[in-house]
């Protein structure tokens, strides 16, 4: 009877880890600026019904342990009415990585879109279909293909910097979303003419080609830079040059593109500390880099005298 007990107790035991969900999101829904005239529940219904599409639905097909769920939150901001049950908002999505042989979690997505548009009602089930993503209203449906849209960048990039090209599946997926992407009132985000900076030019970048460099650069600043630091400093920072390299080959073949803006969202407190007590001619490199690629943080750049 022991040994059927044990038995029984390890086989659930592999049955919870085989189905272990990917993600362990902390979903924030804001509605400071609507209307005194809606009911703040339904904001409040929204925010657990999101924490439950994301963190409740299995992405993948890998059996992922409870301690290896990968770390994020979105911050839905509602920023005002548009109709019926309808809101635009902005989107603050960021994830984290965890570096070997450390408590510390290194910063990988870190972006906001400030091109949400849904409608939503108090209960009303969330329903997110990869092969029919439109819905019968296309408006509504809006607000899952976005999230599932970050779901996938963030798995893909979570498994670029472990293994190199590991994420390409999920960037696929990122992709398949924005080529059927629902089209209603305001809704953008989605075609290469709504902005320079948005999804569709992020899973563009991502899946194209001419930027394979990407993911050699997130695998090298990853597992051959920021996991090596424990060991060996300088063989991290020569790992994290290495990445920078890379970044650099893709700004000059691809001049500001929506990628390098991305990831750079976040990082340089980071690479400032990365780099401060580097050798002279490794910070010297990184500094000249770092400040022809990520224009908007160039003051930070100049405390690696």
């Amino acid at each position: 009877m022991y040994k059927k007990i044990v038995l029984i107790t390890g086989l659930l035991f592999t049955l919870s880890v085989a189905h272990a969900q990917e993600l362990q999101a902390r979903v924030t829904v804001l509605a400071n600026r609507v209307s005194t005239q809606v009911d703040k529940k339904v904001f409040q219904n929204l925010q657990t019904s999101l924490n439950n599409f994301l963190n409740n639905r299995k992405w993948t097909n890998d059996a992922f342990q409870p301690n290896e769920r990968i770390q994020c939150s979105f911050l839905l901001n509602i920023d005002q009415e548009a109709g019926e049950n309808i809101y635009k908002a902005t989107l603050t999505v960021q994830s984290a990585r965890p570096v070997y042989n450390s408590t510390y979690a290194s910063p990988i997505v870190n972006f906001k879109d400030d091109n949400v548009v849904f409608r939503y009602q108090e209960f009303q089930q969330l329903e997110f279909n990869e092969n029919r993503i439109q819905g019968t209203d296309p408006v509504a449906s809006n607000l899952t293909a976005v999230m599932a849209y970050y779901a996938y960048i963030i798995l893909g990039f979570d498994y670029d910097a472990f293994s190199l090209r590991g994420g390409d599946a999920f960037f696929q997926k990122a992709q398949n979303i924005v080529n059927n992407a629902p089209e209603g009132r305001d809704v953008s985000g989605w075609k290469p003419f709504d902005s320079q900076r948005n999804r569709y030019w992020l899973a563009e970048n991502l899946n194209n080609n001419r930027f394979t460099q990407i993911h050699d650069a997130i695998y090298a600043y990853y597992r051959t830079g920021m996991d090596v630091f424990y060991e060996d400093e300088d063989a991290a920072r020569n790992g994290i040059v290495n990445a920078l390299n890379f970044l650099n080959s893709i700004q000059a073949d691809n001049p500001n593109s929506m990628f390098m803006q991305f990831f750079f969202q976040g990082k340089s407190n980071e690479l400032v500390k990365v780099f401060s007590k580097a050798k002279p001619d490794v910070k010297a490199r990184a500094k000249d880099i770092l400040t022809k690629l990520d224009i908007s943080n160039t003051s930070a750049y100049k405390e690696l005298k």
